[in-house]
């Protein structure tokens, strides 16, 4: 294995780990004009990671079938590498270059022979003297092995390619407070007409090329305004006025939104024309409350949805407990408390019906909600349901896709969770599913985005929040 010369110039030689590969079986396509070189110690952990039916396993095959079909069309002559272009991945020019040969280099005497970490460094430090004038980098997920990477002198970087935002400061928030001199800049040639109780404003100025669809504007001074932005272009928009939910006679299940961004999330979830919500925010802000007071209202009161369907990535905090018994609900019941919890606070808002009425009505809406595991959900199709995926922020962009295609028609699809709360290993709050989601989503006619500012949990949860 001796990758061409001629491409030093030009182009940099990456050494694959096998984490990145488990990771993101694609990243063999993600190096556009820079070469790619696989040591045999990442062929050989690579076959013995797949077995089995996780995700790892799955990534494990994916990534060896797109190495079969480059290998098939390799020459005969597999040293001088394989190209990686194809008519799927013409953006690729770079080669794939395996280990043919024992790459013969004396790593230092304190690391340990025989691990495979170690092993695939020795083969980078020998890359690194047969071309001395190219760029040989190590990519990793695996925090600890760049940093004995650059221990020993050479270049490692972490994969950076699934990554959605480098700063997730940045990600769409779904909301925007409109400049003090708005209806000044904005408000000449302005219609308005009412229609089915709202009222709607068509106006043109600088600001409408920066609205999303369906984000949120809202001006608070004498006269506050809250509206939805429903139709946008570079010069003109049409905004609609919201539904008051901070006022009980629109309460939702017994709820009433607190703050401004719960009346925005309740607008979102209580909306027809609205098939897909995200929702982050820090734990107390109201969630998943104020999602399953909209999921039961709609389904038990206006019949708009069958059931409610909810699910959740089942990664645990601390230590594993365990094999749990029962049935696929019962299963999942442990992981379901924030569930119970808020049934609890539902079922409260009705003080006139006494034991028995709030026993009867906690049985029929458990009768409503199905709980389901993720694990079973490939090759389902729900058709007028009203799914809430919860704890969305550990799911991978793969697995976030593979749910939300679930959806059939007349179904309502709330991704919820707090992308500063991450338990699944290899996931940032950068690559994360909720954070892809949120991005893929932003401005599409059908879908919605809240991020939650202020908890209302209780003053010791804010606190905690803040201070912790």
């Amino acid at each position: 294995m001796t990758p061409r010369k001629k491409a030093a110039a030009h182009s940099k030689l990456f050494i694959l780990d096998t984490n990145v590969l488990l990771h993101d079986p694609t990243s063999l396509f993600r190096f556009e004009e820079h070469d790619i070189c696989l040591p045999m110690f990442v062929l050989e952990e690579l076959d013995n990671k797949k077995k089995g039916m996780t995700e790892v396993a799955r990534n494990a095959r994916q990534a060896s079938r797109f190495l079969d079909e480059i290998v098939n069309d390799a020459p005969r002559n597999i040293e001088e590498g394989i190209a990686l272009k194809s008519d799927a991945h013409k953006n690729c020019t770079g080669r794939l270059y395996l280990q043919t040969s024992f790459v013969k280099h004396e790593l230092p005497q304190n690391l340990e022979l025989g691990k495979a970490d170690n092993a695939i460094l020795g083969v980078i430090i020998g890359l690194q003297q047969q071309q001395p004038e190219r760029a040989v980098i190590l990519v990793s997920k695996d925090i600890n092995m760049r940093i004995k990477a650059r221990a020993l002198g050479l270049d490692a970087q972490d994969y950076f390619n699934d990554k959605v935002l480098e700063d997730t400061d940045l990600l769409y928030g779904g909301v925007l407070q409109l400049p003090v001199d708005f209806w000044e800049t904005h408000g000449r040639d302005m219609e308005s007409w009412l229609r089915d109780g709202h009222t709607y404003y068509r106006i043109h100025g600088p600001l409408c090329g920066a609205f999303f669809i369906n984000q949120f504007v809202y001006k608070e001074d004498d006269t506050p305004f809250y509206a939805r932005v429903l139709e946008q272009d570079e010069n003109s928009a049409v905004l609609r006025t919201l539904t008051d939910y901070t006022h009980s006679k629109n309460n939702v299940w017994g709820i009433v939104a607190r703050n401004r961004e719960q009346n925005f999330v309740l607008n979102l979830l209580m909306d027809p024309e609205i098939d897909f919500v995200t929702l982050l925010g820090q734990a107390g802000t109201g969630k998943t409350l104020l999602t399953l007071a909209a999921g039961l209202m709609q389904t038990l009161e206006s019949k708009r949805y069958t059931e409610i369907i909810i699910t959740r990535v089942t990664v645990p905090v601390g230590e594993d407990i365990g094999f749990l018994p029962g049935t696929e609900e019962e299963k999942m019941t442990p992981w379901m408390g924030a569930l119970d919890d808020n049934l609890d606070v539902l079922n409260k808002t009705d003080e006139e019906a006494g034991d028995w009425g709030k026993a009867a009505t906690r049985d029929l809406i458990r009768s409503r909600i199905k709980i389901k595991s993720l694990n079973f959900m490939r090759g389902r199709t729900f058709l007028n349901k009203f799914i809430i995926i919860d704890e969305s922020q550990n799911l991978t962009p793969k697995q976030m896709k593979t749910l939300i295609t679930r959806a059939g028609p007349g179904t309502k699809v709330v991704c919820m969770g707090n992308i500063a709360q991450i338990d699944t290993p290899y996931l940032t709050e950068g690559s994360s599913g909720l954070t892809y989601v949120v991005d893929r989503f932003k401005g599409w006619e059908h879908g919605g985005h809240i991020t939650l500012m202020r908890g209302e949990r209780s003053r010791l949860a804010d606190h905690a929040g803040e201070v912790l």
